[in-house]
């Protein structure tokens, strides 16, 4: 627990979601709240430069670390993302959220459809969807965007052989170019993946492999806005667009200079847009 003398609240850092298994929070500021779903194989902490800004335009933001990553639990056992969306569930249940802004990147953007899907609107009242592996992170017959299921089985045995090189190769993709981010920002997210449990990044591969989430992309009906990098090596544009198409009352907007750090590479858009969404009251058409 920690205290927030801005607030007068006593803040769990910690939230117990089953027994023995505690997921990290990041919560700090005042008045509506952005719920904040990190990607794999980060943490809450990969959004530490959108959080001074929202808590600065009047937000409460809570970062929520997914089990198996950062300094949440790692147990062994299920982490599907309906297991992912069962603990964020509780997460919102206990801290008593209402009408949130759910913000979801790359895996986590994934994990926030499969809660809309599952949830319907109960705490959520905006959705907004960065660098999303969705509708379906892997090619098939009739869905022939970003890779191929080999590919990521080749990814799954490199995190059983040599985690280290498989977490330097995904920080050396993650932004457009190589110079993109400065080395202390690339060893930041390299050492950020460090932190996460080996089997946790192997299930959750397995699952951004084999979950195709097109069946769910109707049943979100609150306004969404797509954030997308064009220069995204880990998540295609393509993908962003397939979510427009497959989301009613959704706005697309394009990063011409992001890879798939956009919250980083075009930081400033990525905070001002994400304010500018969340205190809207207009619907987006």
């Amino acid at each position: 627990m920690y205290y927030d003398s801005k607030t007068l609240m006593v803040r769990a850092e910690y939230i117990e979601v089953e027994n023995n298994v505690r997921l990290h929070i990041t919560d700090a500021g005042k008045g509506r709240p952005i719920v904040l779903v990190h990607g794999w194989p980060l943490s809450d902490e990969m959004f530490e430069y959108q959080y001074q800004d929202l808590i600065n335009n009047n937000f409460r933001v809570i970062g929520c670390t997914l089990r198996g990553f950062g300094k949440s639990d790692k147990p062994w056992g299920e982490y599907s993302y309906d297991i992912h969306v069962l603990d964020i569930k509780k997460v919102l249940c206990e801290l008593d959220i209402d009408d949130a802004i759910l913000v979801g990147f790359s895996m986590g953007a994934a994990i926030a459809i499969r809660y809309m899907s599952v949830y319907k609107s109960a705490h959520i009242s905006k959705l907004a969807l960065c660098g999303a592996a969705a509708p379906i992170w892997t090619q098939r017959n009739d869905f022939p965007y970003n890779l191929p299921i080999g590919a990521v089985d080749e990814l799954i045995k490199l995190n059983q052989e040599d985690r280290p090189k498989l977490l330097t190769n995904f920080s050396e993709i993650f932004s457009a170019t190589p110079n993109s981010l400065s080395n202390g920002m690339a060893k930041w997210i390299n050492n950020m993946g460090l932190m996460a449990s080996s089997y946790a990044m192997s299930e959750c591969l397995v699952a951004l492999r084999d979950t195709d989430l097109r069946g769910d992309l109707d049943k979100i009906t609150v306004p969404t806005i797509i954030m997308h990098g064009k220069k995204d090596k880990v998540c295609s544009f393509d993908l962003a667009e397939q979510l427009h198409a497959g989301i009613k009352n959704s706005q697309l907007v394009a990063f011409q200079n992001s890879g798939h750090s956009m919250f980083l590479e075009e930081k400033q858009k990525f905070n001002n847009l994400l304010v500018k969404f969340s205190i809207s009251d207009l619907a987006i058409s």
